[in-house]
Parts: C-alpha cells; structure tokens; sequence
C-alpha cells in the first residue's frame, strides 16, 4: 500500500480537528467515553482524551481493514516467516499459547513446554540445594523483562530466592554485588541466546571466578555446545531459539528467574496472562480490540499530529521498570526507516521516543514541560485499581494525581497571566490494571507486544529484527585494542583524540 494515501487521508482528519479544543470534541460526542472505553482480561484502557474523532477513527479502522492487520497477527501467530531479513518467524506467543496453528507454532509450543519442565527441576534443585540468591547475568531483552517482572511481582508473592541483576560490565556494580552475597549460597544464571554477548560473558567470568565452584551456574542459550565450554555443566543449561527475540523472551527460559523466585505457579499464571491477550487481540473486532485500537492511535499520534515522543507513567512505584522495558520493546521492534521487504526507504515517521518514569515522582520533575513546554508530548498514565496493601489513604492520592494531570493535561486553564495559562489540548490514556497479579502482568506486557506488532503492520516494517544494535557491537570490537594498548592506532580522529585522553589519564 502506498503510505502517502492512506497519511492523506489522516492528515485531512487532523487539519479539521487541529484548532477544537479537545474538551469541545469530547462534548459533542456524547457516546465518546463509553466507545472509548475498551477492556480485555485485567486491562482497562480510556482513550477518550486522544485528539481524534469517530470520523478519524474510521479513517483508521479502514488502514486496519486495508493493511489486514488482524490477518498478519494470525500469520504470526502460525509461524510465517515475519521476520523477513533474517529469514524467521516470530513465535514468542507458542511460549504460552496453542492458538498457532502452522507446524513451527505447535512445535514451538510443545518445545516451549518441555523447557518449563526443565526449568521446574533446575529451580526445585536450587531450592532443595539452600540457595539464596540467584544472579541473572544478561543484558537487554535477557535482563529488562525479568527484572521488570521480579520488580513488579515483589508485594504480592513470598520470594523463594533473592533475585540479583547483572548487565552492563561495570566492575563497581560486580563489587557492591559480591560484598552483599555468599557464595556458598550463591548461584549463577548466564542469560544469552548466542553466548557470545560480550558484557554477558566479562560479567560470568568474574562472578564465576568469585563463585570458585562454591555454587551452581546455570545457562539459558541456544547455543548449548558455547555453554558447555565455558564450563555449564550439560543438565543446567536451559534451551532458547532464534525464533524468539531477546525482547520477546521473558516467556522462555529467559524467565527462570522469574520461576526461581516466585515459583513454577506464578510462573504460569503469567503465561496465562499473556495468553488471554493473544486470543483477544486475535479474536475481537477492531472497535472493541485493545491492542489494535492503542495501535491505531499510537500511527495517529506519530503521523497524522506529529508528536515525536511518548511519556509513560505508571502510578504505581511495582511498575517503575515498565518505561525501560518499553523502551527496548518498541524502539528497537519500531526504528525502522525501511520496508518490511527490503524494498525502499520509508516516507512516513516510525518509532517515537519513548521515556516515562513514576507517576508522583516525574510531577516534581518534568511535568512542567508537559503542561506548559512548547512541545506535545502525548503521555500514557498506567493505574492500578486493587493495591497490595492496606495504606488506603496513600492508594487514593495515587489516583487522585493520575486522574487530575490527565485532566489537566487535556483541558488546561484559561488566564490573563500567560505564566498561569496552561493551553490543554495535550492528549492521553488511561490503562487501569484490576490489580498486579502475575496474570495482569503477563497481560499488560502482552498487550504492549501485540500493539507493537500491530503498528509495525500499520507502517510496513519488520519488528524483529535490530541491525541498528549490530554496527555498534561490530564497531566496539574494532575499537577495543586500542583501548586495551595505547600502541594500537584508531582510524577515525575523534576516537584517536579520546583515547588519546583516556590513556593519559589512566598513566597519570
């Protein structure tokens, strides 16, 4: 389809709505709030105060019909090659869902339940062993999803073992690690698809080192031949396949920590949470489909207004991680500049700039550029309705605030004092979780998944792959000699003038 008609049409929608003020388009459609008001599972999303109208949202619902995006999902879901420029699928759904009906999907379901198993046994034999602390060690899509999930998951559940984290190789963080740990109680989980990620293996070599034996290390990789010779002992290795991104993981293997710390039940309430959002968004029509719609709207956003950035903020300090974890997830599934195919350069925007933080705590941050900045910055306020305390009071200042910005945002102030005016017409969502179960959990990342995929339909490209993550590893390993040995010349002269200084500096 060419993007420059299908942007038209949007664009049309959005000279016609540019100069209403969003309280006045909310008026005049009575039936706004309830149309706008979609659920699935534990999840609740408002969209009433986006700035678009039932008009514009045909013209979206018809590049919905147009781009086949329900198909595409199926397709992915069944095992087609959706990953074109590596020549793979996308089958991180068989991990917690039979609903893929191709051979590769039921097989990945099926291998998906024999590595549970594993894991199960792998966590019975830590617990029954008296450890205590399990370091992941991995970074990206083998650290955010875990930690995020740990994080979110801690006020809920009895912890059957600490969980610790390791990713970027910085020798400070290894040290405040170590001085906290045992190692007669320690284990080791090495976190990497290829086992060959350099800050995953600098971390296990020093923490293998400092174990000396005294604890067990366990792998999860789809290279078991790598594992073994770094020393993983065969029946602690735990399988992963290309056919699930690292971002796409925390599901897999990937996940261990997750089981090890709260056990193999939330581990699979989890999934089931996920899976209720797999057949939702699968199943029900574009008006009442929550990732589609939140989809629709992030294109609309992008496109059709222009906004280059989004701002997510859950009120609610378990989910603090959700922003970073987003990050990955859809900037690295959405900055893409070329066609799914390969085919040409892209003439419309993509990924926005995606940042955010905890709800409160950003109000006495950055929330004065939200209200009163020069630029819009469409924001997603995430709330939880059920706390896992009794700290009533400080539940309902919680959403008080959220609501009240999300207000305030939309409808702003009128004053004579242009220091006091806030202009409004700045768009938002409100996602409501029932409360953060592993279900609800698993359903909210879910549903961040399926929205990603969806605008990467909307837009044409591919979601799985990250070559832009590649040129960086690829240049560091060129560069590392010479930052090893100050007689090793670099090409480009600004990095020969920095380590010029770093070397200096290290001899002073």
């Amino acid at each position: 389809m060419h993007t420059q008609g299908w942007l038209q049409g949007l664009t049309e929608h959005a000279s016609r709505l540019v100069d209403e003020p969003l309280r006045e388009t909310i008026a005049r459609e009575p039936d706004r709030v309830v149309r706008d008001t979609i659920a699935a599972g534990p999840l609740t999303l408002c969209l009433a105060r986006q700035r678009l109208d039932a008009a514009a949202w045909d013209a979206l619902y018809r590049l919905a019909l147009r781009t086949e995006s329900q198909a595409a999902l199926r397709h992915m879901l069944d095992g087609a090659e959706v990953n074109r420029s590596e020549g793979r699928p996308a089958l991180h759904t068989a991990l917690r869902t039979d609903l893929g009906r191709g051979a590769a999907a039921v097989n990945g379901f099926r291998q998906a339940g024999e590595a549970r198993r594993e894991m199960a046994r792998l966590a019975e034999r830590l617990w029954a062993e008296g450890v205590t602390d399990l370091v992941n060690i991995g970074i990206g899509g083998s650290d955010f999803g875990p930690r995020l999930a740990i994080d979110a998951l801690a006020a809920g559940q009895a912890a059957k073992l600490r969980i610790h984290f390791l990713s970027a190789p910085d020798g400070h963080t290894v040290e405040a690690l170590c001085r906290q740990l045992d190692p007669n109680s320690t284990a080791l989980l090495l976190v990497s698809k290829s086992f060959s990620t350099e800050e995953t293996l600098l971390n296990g070599r020093v923490m293998v080192d400092w174990l000396s034996g005294r604890g067990p290390v366990l792998a999860a990789t789809s290279k078991v031949d790598k594992a073994a010779e770094y020393g993983v002992q065969p029946d602690a290795i735990l399988p992963m396949w290309d056919w699930v991104g690292g971002r796409y993981s925390l599901w897999s293997a990937v996940g261990f920590s997750i089981m090890a710390a709260y056990g193999v039940e939330v581990f699979q309430r989890l999934l089931q949470g996920a899976a209720t959002l797999d057949r939702h968004a699968l199943e029900v029509e574009p008006a009442l489909n929550l990732p589609l719609r939140h989809a629709l709207v992030q294109v609309w956003n992008r496109n059709a207004l222009g906004y280059d950035s989004l701002a997510v903020l859950p009120y609610d300090q378990r989910l603090r991680l959700l922003p970073t974890y987003l990050q990955q997830l859809i900037m690295e599934s959405l900055g893409k500049s070329v066609s799914a195919d390969g085919s040409r350069l892209l003439d419309v925007s993509t990924a926005p700039v995606i940042w955010g933080g905890p709800g409160t705590d950003c109000q006495h941050s950055y929330f004065q550029a939200l209200h009163q900045g020069t630029d819009t910055v469409p924001t997603e306020f995430i709330g939880v309705c059920q706390p896992a305390h009794g700290h009533r009071a400080m539940h309902q200042s919680l959403w008080a605030n959220l609501l009240a910005q999300s207000e305030a945002l939309a409808n702003g102030v009128a004053n004579d004092d242009k220091h006091r005016r806030y202009v409004g017409n700045r768009p938002s969502s409100v996602l409501m979780l029932d409360e953060l179960s592993p279900e609800a959990l698993g359903s909210l990342i879910a549903f961040y998944e399926h929205s990603v995929f969806l605008q990467s339909v909307l837009w044409g490209i591919n979601a799985f792959d990250q070559w832009g993550v590649e040129l960086g590893k690829v240049t560091a390993k060129r560069i590392a000699p010479a930052v090893a040995d100050p007689t090793v010349s670099a090409d480009d002269p600004v990095t020969a003038s920095l380590l010029g200084h770093l070397h200096r500096k290290n001899t002073e």
